[in-house]
Parts: C-alpha cells; sequence; structure tokens
C-alpha cells in the first residue's frame, strides 16, 4: 500500500494521541489496537500486554513498517478498518489517489471516529480537519499557501455507500473471526478484495435492530426518571467527575448527547443474539447502542462479561434431571443459611423474599425461585457436576464450582449462554456459533467453507424434560407475559434472567427452529437498572420473534428455511406422561379428585400409587 498522499498528514498523530491520551506512541496504539478484544475495562493486565507487544513491535519492524500496520489496523468509523478501506468507503478510490482535503480529513477522524464522521457530524469534521492542516503547517508539512487554499475549501464530496452502516457489530464480529485465521489461510483481509457469505438475514437483523433500538430508548427514559428521582443514585453516577447535579438533571432533560466520561453509568446498552438453533447460523446480532453517536466497536454479544442470574438456573435442573430427580422432586421452599470454615454465612433468599411449603422442581424452575435452585445445589448435585455441563454446553468463561453457582454469579458471554440455550432447542446437540459459511477470492472462486463443530451433550430424553420445563416459564411463570401481553403463541421455552444487584436483565428464549438472547444493563456494573429481566429485556425478544415468525422463513446460505407454525418439540423414545394426583404427586386413581399431567424419564418415573384418597370399597377393609 502506498502511503504518498497522506504521509505529510502522519505527524497529527502524534500531536492527537499523545495530548490526549497520556503520551501513547504510534506503536502502543497498534499494541492495543491487538488487544481490543479485551473490552473496554482499562485494567493493569491489558495495559501490561500492551506494553510487551509494542516493545516487540519496535524490536521487529522498521519505522515505516509499523506505521504502515497502524494505518492497515486502526478503526475510521463506520465498520471500517485500515486507510485503505476508509479511502474507499469515504471517498471510493484507492489511497494514493487521495488529496491533501481528503487525507487530512481521514486523519482528522483517528482520535474519535464517531464524533468526527463527515457523514454524521460535518462541522466537527471541518473544524478537525482544519486542525490537521494548521499543525502540518507548524511543523512544515505543507506550506502556507497549502495550508490556506485548503483551509478555504468545504469537505471533499463524500460517495454514498450504505452497506457497510448495516449491522455494524455483526460485521466487526465477522472481521474478527477472519482475522483469526487469516494468515491460516494465506489471505489479506484488507487487500484481497474476498467475497466473504455471511449467515446473517438482513430482514431479521433490521427488525432486530428496530425492537432493540426501542427497547433501549424505553428503558433509558425509564433509568432517567429514576435518576431524577433518586439523588444516591444521582451522587453514584456523578462520584469522580466534573459535573454537578443540576447540570446533569439539564443533560437529561434536554437529551443532550452524554459525554464519553459518563456513558458507562448513564447509557442504557444492551445486546442480543438471533440464532438458527439447527445449524448455529448467526442470524442477527445486536453489540450495544445504535444511535450513530454511541455506536463503539465493543460487541457486547461476543465480548462483554456479565452476570447471568437466573438464566444461568437450567444448568442447575438439567444436573439434577441427569442425575435421575423428576420434575416432580420437592425440596423445601423455606430461608437456609449456609455457614463457611472462615465463619462467615450466606443466606439466599428469592427475589420478591417470598416463602412457601415444598416446592417441586418444575415449580421452582417456573417460578425462579432462588430457594429451591439453591437447594437443588446444596441437597442434590455439586457445583463441580454443574460447572462440567456448563462447559459441555459451551460456556467458554471460567465458572467457579461455589454454591453460589446456583444463583448465576459468575459472569459470561451473551453469544455463548445463547448458543447454549439453541442446544435445548436443538434436542441437545450443540452448534458452535458461526457468523460465516463461505469465503470466495475476487474472482468467486472458493476459499474456504465453514461448518459449525457439532456434538450431542446432553441424552434426548433430558433434553426433551428440561426443554419441557422451560416452557412452564413461558405458559405460567415468569416469562408468561409473552403470550398475555404480546400474544405470542407458538410453542416457546425460555428463561427471564435479573442479577440480585439488578444490575443486569437478561431474557433467552427459543422456538424449535429460532433461538433469541437478549441482554440490557450498564457498562459500569455498579449502576443499576433496577428492573427484572421480565421487564427490560423480555419485551425486546417478544417483538422480534413475533415480527420473525410473521416473516414465516430465515436464510440459511444461499436459500431460505421455513417457519412451521404450531410446531412442537418431538417427544423421544424414554420418555412418557402419567396422571398424578395433584396432591400427593403420587399415581392418581380414580378417587382422587383432582389431577395433573407430568412427564418423566422411563427409569425414574413414580410408581407408588396415591394412598391418601380412597374409594368407599378401600376404607371398608381398613
Amino acid at each position: 500500500m502506498s502511503f504518498s498522499s497522506i504521509a505529510r498528514a502522519v505527524i497529527i498523530n502524534s500531536m492527537t494521541f499523545s495530548a490526549r491520551q497520556g503520551a501513547s506512541t504510534i506503536t502502543q496504539q497498534l499494541a492495543r489496537n491487538m488487544y481490543s478484544s479485551i473490552g473496554f475495562k482499562k485494567t493493569i493486565d491489558r495495559k501490561l500486554k500492551e506494553l510487551i507487544t509494542a516493545l516487540k513491535i519496535e524490536q521487529t519492524y522498521t519505522k515505516s513498517e509499523i506505521m504502515q500496520l497502524y494505518f492497515n489496523s486502526v478503526y475510521f468509523g463506520h465498520g471500517t478498518y485500515g486507510i485503505q478501506s476508509a479511502s474507499r468507503y469515504y471517498y471510493g478510490k484507492n489511497v494514493d489517489k487521495l488529496n491533501l482535503n481528503e487525507s487530512a480529513t481521514l486523519i482528522g477522524l483517528l482520535p474519535a471516529p464517531s464524533r468526527y464522521s463527515p457523514k454524521k457530524y460535518p462541522d466537527r469534521s471541518l473544524r478537525r480537519r482544519n486542525l490537521v492542516l494548521r499543525v502540518m503547517r507548524d511543523l512544515g508539512y505543507i506550506n502556507e499557501e497549502e495550508y490556506i487554499s485548503t483551509k478555504s475549501k468545504a469537505l471533499s464530496k463524500l460517495i454514498k455507500v450504505d452497506s457497510n452502516e448495516k449491522a455494524p457489530y455483526f460485521t466487526e464480529h465477522v472481521r474478527r473471526e477472519l482475522e483469526k485465521i487469516d494468515s491460516d489461510l494465506n489471505i489479506n483481509l484488507y487487500k484481497d478484495g474476498l467475497e466473504i457469505h455471511t449467515t446473517m438475514d438482513s430482514e431479521i437483523q433490521e427488525i432486530l435492530e428496530q425492537e432493540f433500538n426501542k427497547g433501549i430508548k424505553k428503558n433509558q427514559n425509564i433509568l432517567n426518571k429514576s435518576l431524577k428521582e433518586n439523588d444516591e443514585k444521582l451522587n453514584k453516577i456523578l462520584l469522580g467527575t466534573n459535573f454537578s447535579r443540576d447540570s446533569l438533571i439539564e443533560l437529561l432533560d434536554e437529551g443532550s448527547l452524554i459525554p464519553e466520561e459518563l456513558r458507562p453509568r448513564l447509557l442504557v446498552q444492551g445486546a442480543a443474539i438471533v440464532l438458527d438453533s439447527k445449524s448455529g447460523h448467526i442470524l442477527a446480532m445486536i453489540g450495544g447502542r445504535q444511535d450513530s453517536s454511541y455506536t463503539d466497536h465493543f460487541n457486547r454479544s461476543t465480548q462483554a462479561l456479565r452476570q447471568p442470574g437466573s438464566v444461568f438456573k437450567p444448568f442447575i435442573y438439567l444436573t439434577a434431571l441427569e442425575e435421575g430427580f423428576g420434575p416432580t422432586k420437592e425440596l423445601l421452599n423455606q430461608p437456609l443459611i449456609i455457614q463457611y470454615d472462615d465463619t462467615t454465612t450466606w443466606n439466599p433468599q428469592n427475589h420478591d423474599g417470598s416463602t412457601g411449603k415444598k416446592t417441586t422442581l418444575r415449580e421452582g424452575m417456573k417460578r425462579s425461585l432462588n430457594l429451591i435452585s439453591v437447594r437443588v445445589v446444596q441437597e442434590l448435585v455439586s457445583p463441580s457436576l454443574i460447572v462440567k455441563n456448563a462447559i459441555k454446553f459451551g460456556i467458554t468463561t471460567p465458572v467457579k464450582a461455589v454454591d453460589a453457582i446456583a444463583l448465576g454469579v459468575s459472569e459470561v458471554l451473551l453469544i455463548d449462554i445463547t448458543s447454549a440455550y439453541s442446544t435445548i432447542s436443538n434436542n441437545g446437540i450443540y452448534n458452535s456459533p458461526t457468523s460465516i459459511f463461505k469465503l470466495n477470492d475476487r474472482s468467486g472462486k472458493k476459499i474456504k467453507t465453514f461448518y459449525s463443530s457439532s456434538k450431542e451433550v446432553l441424552n434426548q430424553g433430558v433434553n426433551y424434560l428440561l426443554c419441557d420445563m422451560m416452557q412452564s416459564v413461558i405458559e405460567d411463570g415468569t416469562g408468561k407475559a409473552l403470550w398475555k401481553w404480546y400474544k405470542f403463541n407458538e410453542p416457546t421455552a425460555g428463561k427471564t434472567g435479573t442479577t440480585n444487584s439488578k444490575a443486569d436483565a437478561w431474557f433467552i428464549g427459543f422456538t424449535p427452529q429460532i433461538t433469541i438472547g437478549v441482554w440490557v444493563g450498564m457498562d459500569d456494573p455498579s449502576i443499576r437498572l433496577d428492573q427484572y429481566g421480565s421487564q427490560a429485556a423480555l419485551p425486546i425478544f417478544a417483538k422480534t420473534i413475533k415480527r420473525i415468525y410473521k416473516k414465516g422463513k430465515f436464510a440459511y446460505k444461499n436459500d431460505y428455511v421455513e417457519l412451521e407454525k404450531g410446531k412442537k418439540w418431538d417427544r423421544p423414545k424414554g420418555v412418557k406422561e402419567l396422571s398424578l394426583c395433584s396432591k400427593t404427586l403420587a399415581l392418581s386413581t380414580i378417587n382422587c379428585p383432582k389431577t395433573t399431567k407430568e412427564i418423566f424419564l422411563d427409569n425414574s418415573s413414580p410408581f407408588e400409587k396415591c394412598k391418601m384418597h380412597k374409594g368407599d370399597f378401600d376404607r371398608s377393609f381398613e
């Protein structure tokens, strides 16, 4: 790649980054780009890795090569990485054809591409371009005549490009996936003009974006109102900033652009993924706010580690089912105190503080009772078995084998846990989530075909029981709003989730064909959203799945798959339905006044008949 047209503008980088980001060098910026997958947190570990990487780069490459690497990797906004990609995106030409006006505009983007975008904010971009020109003049890279002449001009005309602005987080995910293997395939992702066939369904992506945006806006309004009514919460946001209470209230009232330093604490964020349950194909993905002013390249679907709360509970219950305990197994829905060797204690509670009598596993799942899931871990299964199951289902983050595993305290990625739920939808067969199905060169010749890795991780019978219990959540549990308020009546299973701090709100649900995961919260987990998953996340799921089924099909490679309306999960061999006495949960007799249906595995079904309800003939022989 030729850099002749931008060489005169390079100096602006030193000015931009040194003044604003703690004297970072270009090499350090390059190293930082290499570790962008770590996330938005500026941890000591990340800084150390960046420093070591920067030193190795300095030892290995010349200054010219480092500059080339930097300009080939840095983010220029609107999903573009590298100066060549940016040049093509903004001006429709190769980098060596850029004029001074265009070069200075692109370099001016680098501190904050979303803020200085010539597409979105031409006035800001013009001021940045002029700053670049002034610094170049002052340092002798251009003369006074060039400075005055170019400064007096309007911004160069931009070409109209719409495709790259769609699905920025999905696009970024695809880029990262290809970067992992580009050397193995002997390709240059940014220069080879590759033909990338993705799994995204553009119509479903649009549906998800629309419903996500509505949901986030509603949640933001709720948060803003609560802040104005809660001084304690407001002061927590203001801590360590130069903003006053009045200035923050004014900011909220006017709906002004939220300054960057306040965004982790003030900006409601979210993420969502739509999966084809049968193939693992990612049909749609959102990794954060869609507003152009707030879009960043931190993908909360694939990079944000968050506590799952109750959406982790299916792992608790499936482990109990695997160990031979059926849906009617009863545990005491009463408080318990767990004593540890270091003399500390843990006193878990249900989310609403309620207690009750003996409660079945099905009821515990349906009502998301913390006390029941805790007792499962205390009385029926070990935390280590639950961890093994989580790993089998594709959870890639560390899960601690502790008592509190019952409440989902170990952080997970949305993409992992949504994929785990799609495994339940797919009869216990796990398919790794994938975003690409084919890669061709510029002439259309196939380079590689991509497939999900597939494996059976759960016995179909056990999976069917778990799936059926999760349908109870929708039918008459914490997720019943799906059919009651949103009138989606297709066979659906799922789970709501809310962390104890109310910082994270989740809903993950699935039909036999589609799985959708939704997370809503703040980047700063110390700030409480103060809403349940059923309030903040479920509506996004409900409106999205309803519109997908109205669409009636979804993309699969170069074709479509029809959605089967009314389709249920097929009951596998080894699972039977029995009639039980509603009171005793033993096999019902003709004398039981009220009965209920329940499903069991053949090898763990009840065999005793109800002894409480007897007819006149039976009583005469007592």
